[in-house]
Order: structure tokens, then sequence, then C-alpha cells
């Protein structure tokens, strides 16, 4: 499964080319994201991390995507505007593309395909 993932084609939010085997090595947060949803705050805290411990081998990797309630309607410029205007994001961000459904990206229709079952309700996560 590994090498499958790693050999997944990924396209960053400015276009450019990427893979997860640009990050072998690294322990991955991959992240879906969305600048108008309750949880857009997280940004902040995601940018921490990836501050705090990037020197250490650790990256996030954001995946805008507007599947849930219209919570990433914007352009490529307007999420990379938002989100380094407002928390100063620095860690990659990705190709806004769907991670729900039968149309979500590649990725996480591998990820999901290997964790398949929720682990627990989105409050059962915060502080």
């Amino acid at each position: 499964m590994a090498n499958e993932l790693s050999a997944l084609a990924l396209t960053r939010l400015d276009g450019s080319s990427d893979s997860l085997a640009q990050h072998a090595g690294k322990v991955l947060l991959v992240v879906n994201v969305a600048s108008q949803c309750g949880l857009t705050p997280q940004y902040e805290g995601l940018e921490k991390l990836y501050t705090s411990y990037r020197e250490q081998g650790f990256e996030v990797l954001g995946f805008p995507a507007n599947d849930f309630g219209n919570q990433e309607p914007g352009s490529a410029e307007d999420i990379d505007q938002f989100c380094k205007v407002n928390y100063g994001v620095s860690f990659p961000l990705f190709a806004k593309a769907p991670v729900s459904g039968e149309d979500k990206q590649p990725l996480y229709a591998a990820l999901t395909a290997a964790e398949p079952v929720k682990q627990g309700p989105v409050e059962d996560f915060r502080e």
C-alpha cells in the first residue's frame, strides 16, 4: 500500500506537480481543509504544528475540498490568499478536489479504503 500511495500524482494549489514520494521519510498529517467552516481556525494550529516540527521531519499536507456545505467555494488563488493573509500558512496546500463521494481524489480514495471505519465524531478530538 505504501508504494501505491507514494506513486500517486498530486497537484499543489499553485498547479505544480507533487507526490507522496517527494515527502518520503517524513511523518505526514494529511488533512482536509476549508476556509469557510466551523473548523477553519484549524489553520492556526496546523501552521503551529508545521513550523514547530518540520525540522524534525513532520509535514502537514492540506487538501481543500468543497464537499461539505459549500465551505470552500473559492478558486486556488482565493484559497492561497486567504490562508496566507489570515493564518500565515506555509505548509503545502494541494489543489481543491473532492475528498468524499464517488469522485474523491485518488489519495483520499486510497486512504479511506485502507481505514474505512469512522473512529469517532469530530467533537471527540477537540480540546
